[in-house]
């Protein structure tokens, strides 16, 4: 499994480390890397080495965005509709439409700077972890241009719209304990802990049924968008789903140890798979 911008490592334990590899343009995303990681994305979710997938950045950035040069002045100067549609579809692809829905645990792991599109995926990943150094961004106001693609979209569904709005009109960058306690990122951590921290979160996630586990983040992400009715009706739809499509039938393992054996005390620990 080799490209050339992105960077893809397993551990024994099922954890698969997905590295934008543009240490030198701070991993700023540019054409070829959107087509890779569409191709990263599709190889690991049936690849039985990566259980959870755990996306970060090389050397002192996560993403400084989108490739100003690459992206978007290189793409304009073709002057082809049909170059620039595909050029931008890529870029949905993977930072948003595979990564929502994906179907292994994603988990950002923010190492520094994260600036404008760069926000999409890590929005689009189910949980993030931050370094306290890292520092977030969105300054294309001060470019002349409003945030692109969804970045909008994606701060509307993540955090308070005072927060985004001051953040969006402004420029101002902020740090990793500020997203944390905007609720951009779930935590903030010295970078030194970083991984360490990643890996902690990773291994517990890998300990969950990982049906339940699909069955259980896709349903809240799509329930958002539904009345209570509809939303009922989805998530027990999803229930029944799970039930159907899990090997381990681990509701009736999770049942059987709490009612019968009295292995377990379910809020407090995991059945035992």
């Amino acid at each position: 499994m080799s490209w050339q911008t992105v960077r893809v490592e397993f551990s024994d334990e099922g954890i698969a480390w997905v590295e934008l590899n543009r240490p030198d343009k701070r991993n700023a995303m540019n054409p070829t890397m959107n087509r890779e990681m569409i191709e990263v994305l599709h190889e690991l979710e049936a690849d039985p080495r990566c259980g959870v997938l755990v996306l970060t950045g090389a050397g002192e950035a996560w993403s400084a965005g989108m490739d100003l040069k690459e992206y978007f002045r290189e793409v304009d100067a073709t002057g082809d509709e049909a170059v620039q549609a595909r050029v931008r579809r890529d870029a949905a692809e993977w930072h948003w439409r595979l990564l929502r829905n994906y179907a292994k645990p994603t988990i950002a792991m923010v190492n520094g700077w994260c600036f404008g599109g760069a926000f999409i995926p890590l929005v689009a990943c189910d949980l993030a972890i931050a370094a306290d150094e890292a520092q977030f961004g969105l300054s294309e106001i001060n470019w002349g241009i409003p945030p692109g693609g969804v970045v909008s979209k994606a701060l509307a569904d993540t955090v308070g719209s005072r927060e985004a709005l001051y953040y969006i009109m402004t420029g101002r960058k902020f740090d990793g304990p500020t997203a944390a306690r905007m609720g951009l990122v779930n935590a903030s951590v010295p970078l030194a802990r970083l991984r360490e921290e990643v890996t902690e979160l990773a291994r517990e996630l890998l300990a969950k049924n990982p049906v339940v586990l699909r069955a259980a983040k896709v349903g809240f992400k799509h329930c958002r968008d539904m009345s209570w009715d509809q939303a009922q009706d989805y998530l027990y739809a999803k229930l029944e789903q799970s039930q159907f499509l899990d090997p381990e039938r681990g509701r009736e393992q999770g049942l059987h140890q709490f009612l019968d054996t009295k292995q377990i005390r379910p809020g407090l620990q995991p059945y035992v798979r």
